[in-house]
């Protein structure tokens, strides 16, 4: 969290995650030229570049998209998710060199702009064998264009969460439109079918694993809740919350946690204002719940963030009985304040 806004919050852990990056962008870009010269001698410097940097930013972009379903699937990928934005900004950038080079390429030699000429060198929009594949890419690159430019927490502020999100969420129709880019490519270029493979693998893995975490989350919510006579729902015993963390329970849509601190407990609602981020899986650092994804903080008895932030959830009434940990699942409003139950 920052009380003003800044180009890059880079703490000691994003810069190690970004010279990480860079180092594995360098050796990526370095392997591809190397391999390739060994075994396409007469390719000219300009195609190198161009599919250096074309195929290093398909492999970013598909990194991108897995970190999501793993780190919901293994918490131990939940660093990635943290410094996701950027991998996605650097990613665009990587993107723009190749389209950058392409338009240059191919289109910057005619009379037409060579913008235009994109659209119009090539029409045949019914043909598979000639389609113009090149628009599907320029397409995906605005839109990446368009997430990278509003990646900051400037523009998440200023045009909701929900509007936000739902922009951001046209990261995978980018990512099917490289995908057809690159096949329509691969059928009119090339005739070796290994990287046809490749990006059809990569897609497959995409889908398998949403799957597998949506699934994961619809059991989860769809699991029956033990009620007692008050209708309070039971979340298990004490000793099966960790300190300074916390269990989540799911009821009728609303998602709680759960949280254990200095021998109290507290629930507050588990979607984070910033981002919707999972509250129940990030801790209790210094006194305040700690949102996993991007530090946002929020005060357990009460669900407000400290001032000067303004940030609040929702707060439920708990209530301890042998041993075990029941929870109200009616909500109070958001920033009320309620007494920790202590055990």
């Amino acid at each position: 969290m920052g009380v003003n806004y800044a180009a890059v919050l880079w703490n000691r852990q994003k810069k190690i995650y970004d010279l990480v990056m860079i180092g594995l962008i360098l050796l990526y870009l370095l392997a591809f030229i190397f391999i390739t010269l060994a075994f396409h001698p007469e390719i000219t410097q300009e195609t190198l570049l161009i599919r250096a940097f074309g195929t290093l930013a398909l492999v970013m972009l598909q990194i991108i998209l897995l970190i999501g379903p793993l780190s919901r699937i293994d918490k131990r990928f939940l660093p990635l998710l943290y410094n996701r934005r950027h991998l996605g900004v650097t990613m665009f950038l990587m993107a723009s060199v190749h389209g950058v080079l392409s338009i240059l390429q191919f289109h910057s030699g005619g009379d037409a702009n060579p913008l235009v000429s994109v659209f119009t060198a090539n029409t045949n929009y019914g043909s598979l064998a000639n389609f113009p594949f090149q628009t599907l890419g320029f397409v995906a690159l605005v839109i990446l264009f368009l997430m990278a430019s509003t990646s900051h927490d400037f523009w998440l502020k200023n045009l909701s969460p929900l509007v936000w999100k739902s922009l951001h969420m046209f990261v995978y129709l980018a990512y099917f439109l490289v995908v057809l880019h690159v096949l329509l490519g691969v059928i009119q270029d090339e005739v070796n079918p290994v990287l046809s493979i490749i990006v059809a693998v990569g897609a497959s893995l995409l889908i398998v694993l949403h799957l597998i975490a949506g699934y994961r989350s619809f059991r989860s919510d769809s699991r029956m809740n033990l009620a007692d006579e008050d209708q309070y729902l039971l979340v298990g015993t004490v000793d099966q919350i960790p300190d300074n963390r916390a269990k989540v329970i799911h009821h009728e849509g609303e998602s709680i946690a759960v949280f254990k601190y200095d021998g109290k407990l507290s629930a507050i609602s588990n979607v984070c204002k910033h981002q919707n981020g999972p509250l129940g899986e990030g801790k209790v650092i210094d006194g305040c719940i700690t949102c996993p994804w991007h530090g946002y903080q929020y005060l357990p008895e009460n669900g407000c963030s400290p001032p000067p932030f303004k940030e609040k959830v929702s707060t439920y009434d708990l209530k301890v009985k042998a041993g075990e940990v029941w929870v109200n699942p009616r909500p109070h409003p958001e920033g009320t304040r309620l007494e920790p139950v202590t055990f």
